[in-house]
């Protein structure tokens, strides 16, 4: 598993503090983040890939600086974003798939292959020359999922990747997410899908509530909530 770090980690946006001298050091296989609305859960997951960088502090990935290296970075960091629309770039599913491949300097061959591939494990064989944004919602996520992992990173973040699906695509895109072997971070609201992982880390207000196995955080976020 790879490690990704956050030393005294700061970030405002504007006026506004998001999040506040975060210390953590990810090792873990599966780990969830949580928290409410506003929390800063999804800022903190998206310095892992560079998305958002930190006003202060320094955020590293197998000892790349993410605020330096962001284009290192985002080869071993896959995104998966709770809206798959703002990922999807191509017209069709196979096209879409095949673009995260452009500049890996792969043969057309080896495009054609890798693509074939991942659309196979997804279940979007049958889909391959279909229009990527007439999918419904759970394909197109198994689409988001497929073009990410095309690129064989070493880790997966994932942001509330459930959040605009029903309940039984909600279970299977979380139940592939648990099956990878690369190591997952998932953000999510729904908090029964992290009971099998690792480690779960609260976020509220801008700091770690609580980090540890997901019994006792889930707890702690439970009673936060209640």
């Amino acid at each position: 598993m790879g490690t990704i770090s956050f030393d005294d980690v700061c970030h405002s946006f504007g006026d506004r503090s998001v999040l506040r001298g975060i210390n953590l050091t990810l090792t873990e296989h599966r780990i969830g983040i949580v928290g409410a609305n506003g929390s800063g859960k999804s800022t903190l997951a998206r310095m892992i890939n560079g998305l958002v960088v930190p006003t202060s502090g320094t955020v590293t990935v197998d000892g790349l600086n993410v605020a330096r290296l962001g284009k290192d970075v985002r080869k071993r960091v896959g995104f998966v974003f709770t809206n798959p629309d703002n990922q999807i770039v191509m017209p069709t599913v196979q096209e879409d798939v095949a673009f995260t491949l452009r500049r890996r300097g792969l043969t057309s061959e080896q495009i054609a292959e890798r693509t074939a591939a991942a659309l196979e494990r997804f279940g979007l064989s049958a889909h391959a020359e279909h229009p990527a944004h007439r999918l419904s919602g759970g394909q197109k996520q198994l689409l988001a999922l497929a073009a990410v992992l095309v690129s064989e990173p070493a880790i997966v973040v994932a942001d509330e990747p459930t959040t605009l699906l029903d309940a039984r695509n909600a279970r299977r895109i979380s139940e592939l997410l648990q099956t990878l072997g690369q190591q997952v971070i998932m953000v999510t609201h729904h908090l029964e899908l992290l009971e099998a992982f690792d480690r779960v880390i609260v976020i509220e207000d801008g700091h770690v509530l609580a980090d540890g196995p997901p019994s006792d955080a889930l707890s702690a976020y439970r009673a936060l909530v209640s």
